[in-house]
């Protein structure tokens, strides 16, 4: 054998460890790679799922209604919408949520009820008072009535409680501001929900 034939044969013999560590350690930068891009889509989809717990913490939405002008010194209650700005992925859009009766109490105070019945979830419409008699509220559902400042009229009523206030506020400007939020029907303690 010469010298030319037994150096070539020793190159033959010996294992290829190179290009088996760079496989090795090229699969496992994929990998790392691969758990990096991961982790945003697993942050976001957490987030997603968890944004709705956050939002039933906050307790309604504060909207601004009306202004102060717009209230009839005498008390009468006038109906306003709610409607709240709506976010999704693309765009903002306003829907309405539902709406209120305000009414002026004082010169600087202001009562916000729902409309919604706490019996069944019909709406509350406003009755004015003829003559003397002082107007009222009144469920077409079920003839639940109730005063002006939302308490049950009848002693048998068929709403287990009163009309649900809201939280009102009068700004340095004259605006009304409401914070706005839903309550579950049918049940005597007035429980929020989303």
């Amino acid at each position: 054998m010469t010298q030319s034939d037994q150096s070539s044969s020793c190159r033959c013999d010996s294992p290829p460890t190179a290009p088996a560590r760079r496989g090795f350690l090229g699969s496992l930068v994929a990998w790392i790679l691969g758990l990096v891009a991961l982790v945003p889509g697993i942050g976001s989809g957490l987030a997603a799922f968890l944004s709705p717990l956050g939002k039933k913490a906050q307790g309604g939405v504060r909207v601004r209604l009306t202004s102060l002008d717009n209230l009839p010194d005498d008390g009468t209650p006038r109906k306003f919408p709610v409607v709240a700005e709506k976010v999704d992925a693309w765009r903002v859009s306003r829907e309405p949520v539902g709406a209120v009766y305000l009414r002026k109490i004082a010169a600087d105070q202001v009562q916000a009820l729902h409309v919604v019945c706490p019996h069944a979830g019909c709406s509350v419409e406003y009755k004015p008072g003829e003559g003397d008699a002082e107007g009222r509220f009144f469920c077409p559902c079920h003839s639940a009535n109730f005063s002006l400042s939302g308490k049950r009229s009848d002693a048998v009523s068929p709403s287990p409680r009163d009309m649900d206030s809201l939280q009102a506020e009068i700004a340095e400007n004259g605006d009304v501001w409401v914070v706005f939020q839903n309550f579950q029907v049918g049940t005597a303690a007035k429980i929020a929900i989303a």
